[in-house]
């Protein structure tokens, strides 16, 4: 597919072209990707700056540039194309260059600060049991049926996204399961993509340090409603609403669709009955459908989970017979309340909370299976929202017999400065400091004692660690079987 520069330069009002009206063979923002005849984008960040690549883009055969620099000489040889935004450009020259793929393939979008990844993971397994190919995007790896690609963002931008999405169409997908970021959503990454189905999970305290203030996040997260409800090429546009959640009926406004709410506690068009948690599952029933499940999941968290992929099921027309049997055979989703087997006589959990809301279901789970002590092993990232710290020392301290406070993601912090703020939320005696995560996973494995269960949070399916100067290898399984090995009874 190719586009002239003149054609991209009429989406954008005040858009400039210096130099020729070359032809555009394809779009990025890296200069190592660059091929012959491609749109080199100059993005600009607090730590980069494209314009400083443009020699290598040449190089690798880009014919013309994207840059908002109204002070800045067009290159020799090469064509520019000036416009007076970055993002706002982007989000329409994009989707336009890839001709919308999004259009040719059902679109479901998962938002929420917690659930999103297990809900995805449920809906894709639904969706292949009904004999659809199946393309999944977020925070784990990128899907494309068996295929499976590493990612650096729950949502790629937009350039990334459109040329994916393409691929995927181009790879015969026909439904297309996404996380969507509340980054994502204010950075407009999602712009020309039609979905068909929106899930909304819940909303807590998290990412402050990017949105300011709670009422931002909700905006974000109210976007994607927003775009599921706006008249597009294709039908059957449906909201799928916990309405549980203090956010829910907030959320119901944007919706100008089709919606479907489910929760457990309030009056909703899919709800959870007949719960009964067990240490390896769960069953329970849903009402109106009627469904009875007998599941490899556990935790009530989980359940608000498995209702929002049925919502979505539901709107997309899958039978329920397809759907029992889907999540009946479902196993887990690395990471998420993943239990690392052994013959030890204690149970150990790795989990990827890393919110207060996340820690709280988590331990709250355990609590209602485990038959001794709680041992939990947490941390928050460094360079990320602080007020969430003490909160989440707070919960740790208060639902565990025992936390060790460790490091998660340190970043550019100093790692004792982060366990200062976790500790000042704390008022109970039974935690103690072991910056080192290595040695805090051993330590707690080390006290476990018959009918435990160690929960060790924050990391999850992450495979390495982010310090200072550099990022390591670090998988908590891996740790934790280590130290499994070790411990004698």
């Amino acid at each position: 597919m190719k586009k002239r520069l003149s054609e991209l330069a009429l989406l954008i009002p005040d858009a400039e072209i210096f130099g020729a009206d070359v032809s555009i063979s394809g779009i990025d923002h890296d200069s190592r990707k660059i091929e012959a005849g491609n749109l080199f984008i100059c993005m600009e960040g607090a730590h980069f700056d494209g314009h400083k690549f443009i020699s290598q883009a040449v190089e690798r055969g880009a014919v013309a540039i994207l840059t908002t620099r109204k002070d800045f000489t067009t290159p020799e040889k090469i064509s520019m194309l000036r416009v007076p935004d970055m993002l706002s450009a982007l989000a329409v020259i994009v989707p336009y260059f890839y001709e919308y793929p999004s259009r040719q393939m059902r679109i479901i979008g998962i938002t929420g600060t917690n659930g999103k990844t297990t809900t995805s993971y449920l809906l894709r397994e639904i969706f292949s049991c009904a004999g659809f190919k199946v393309g999944l995007i977020g925070t784990i790896q990128t899907l494309i049926g068996e295929e499976s690609y590493s990612v650096r963002n729950t949502t790629p931008n937009v350039i990334d996204l459109q040329k994916l999405l393409l691929e995927m169409l181009n790879k015969k997908v026909e439904v297309v399961v996404m996380e969507v970021s509340s980054h994502a959503l204010a950075e407009n990454r999602v712009a020309g993509v039609e979905f068909d189905t929106a899930i909304f999970t819940n909303l807590t305290q998290d990412h402050l340090d990017f949105h300011g203030t709670m009422e931002n996040y909700l905006r974000a997260k109210a976007k994607l409603f927003d775009m599921v409800s706006r008249r597009g090429r294709k039908q059957n546009k449906t909201a799928i609403i916990n309405i549980d959640d203090a956010a829910g009926e907030k959320i119901l406004k944007h919706c100008l669709c089709e919606k479907i709410t489910y929760g457990l506690k309030n009056s909703a068009d899919l709800r959870g009955a007949e719960i009964n948690l067990r240490s390896d599952g769960m069953n329970l029933s849903l009402t109106p459908c009627p469904l009875s499940l007998n599941l490899h999941l556990t935790g009530i968290f989980n359940v608000y989970n498995v209702l929002a992929a049925v919502g979505a099921a539901t709107a997309e027309k899958i039978s329920p017979e397809t759907i029992k049997i889907a999540l009946e055979n479902f196993k887990s989703v690395p990471g998420r309340f993943e239990r690392i087997f052994s013959d030890k006589p204690f149970e150990v959990i790795v989990d990827y909370a890393h919110t207060p809301d996340g820690i709280k279901n988590v331990l709250e789970t355990a609590r209602q299976i485990v038959q001794g002590k709680i041992i939990a092993v947490a941390g928050c990232g460094g360079d990320r929202d602080h007020k969430k710290r003490p909160i989440m020392g707070k919960i740790a301290s208060e639902l565990s017999d025992k936390v060790i406070l460790t490091s998660d993601n340190p970043r550019t912090e100093n790692p004792e400065k982060i366990l200062d703020d976790m500790e000042t939320g704390i008022d109970k005696k039974n935690y103690e400091r072991v910056t080192d995560r290595r040695a805090a996973i051993f330590k707690a494995i080390e006290l476990a004692e018959a009918g435990d269960i160690v929960l060790i949070l924050g990391k999850g399916h992450e495979t390495y660690q982010i310090l200072k100067d550099k990022t390591i290898h670090f998988d908590d399984r891996e740790i934790a079987r280590e130290a499994i090995e070790k411990w004698k009874n």
